[in-house]
């Protein structure tokens, strides 16, 4: 090896060691003596963007995402009232497990919800933008373009949606998690369930 190409390995060597240790995740940051922990209660598993006449139960919640707070050591003798977590907001994001690649875009939304150590809070999110149906992937789906997924060709569009929530407690240590469940999109394949 040349003394140049040697020169340049060491430089991105060096670069990516230097990147590795510069770079700072809301995900990965572990210094709060809290977990946010994030859990998913799925009711639903199939939305049918066009159920049948007076079917409510696409209506309903999907399901829920859980949000606790757990102390990392039992042990500690720390100011319990800054141990509290704000929520401040949550990301949607999208993986599709059918073979397609197409998903809808990721979005971010505002939250502002407290939960104390060793607490539990339920809340119903947003999984997807309000129209998302009329755009692609979902629109192919609809009879008057086709009824099928271009990419694979099936009258169905499956997808690992992705929920990633964000806080801080009092104290101002960032703390965050994510859970994610499958859910089956299809239209006119009666009802959602």
């Amino acid at each position: 090896m040349s003394y140049i190409n040697q020169m340049k390995t060491i430089t991105a060597v060096a670069l990516l060691a230097l990147g590795a240790m510069s770079c700072s995740s809301e995900l990965t940051d572990s210094a709060a003596p809290v977990e946010l922990v994030v859990t998913n209660t799925q009711t639903l598993s199939v939305l049918d963007i066009n159920p049948p006449v007076g079917d409510t139960s696409c209506a309903q919640p999907g399901g829920t995402i859980n949000m606790q707070v757990i102390r990392k050591s039992s042990t500690s003798e720390a100011d319990t009232s800054f141990l509290a977590v704000r929520v401040t907001r949550y990301r949607v994001s999208y993986r599709r497990t059918d073979g397609g690649t197409l998903v809808p875009a990721p979005f971010v939304r505002s939250l502002d919800t407290l939960i104390q150590p060793g607490g539990t809070e339920g809340s119903n999110f947003t999984i997807l933008e309000l129209g998302a149906f009329s755009l692609a992937p979902f629109a192919a789906l609809q009879p008057q373009n086709g009824g099928r997924d271009a990419e694979t060709g099936r009258p169905f569009i499956r997808m690992e949606v992705f929920v990633e929530v964000f806080g801080e407690t009092l104290a101002g240590d960032n703390v965050a998690d994510s859970t994610s469940f499958p859910l089956e999109f299809c239209y006119g394949c009666g009802g959602c369930r």
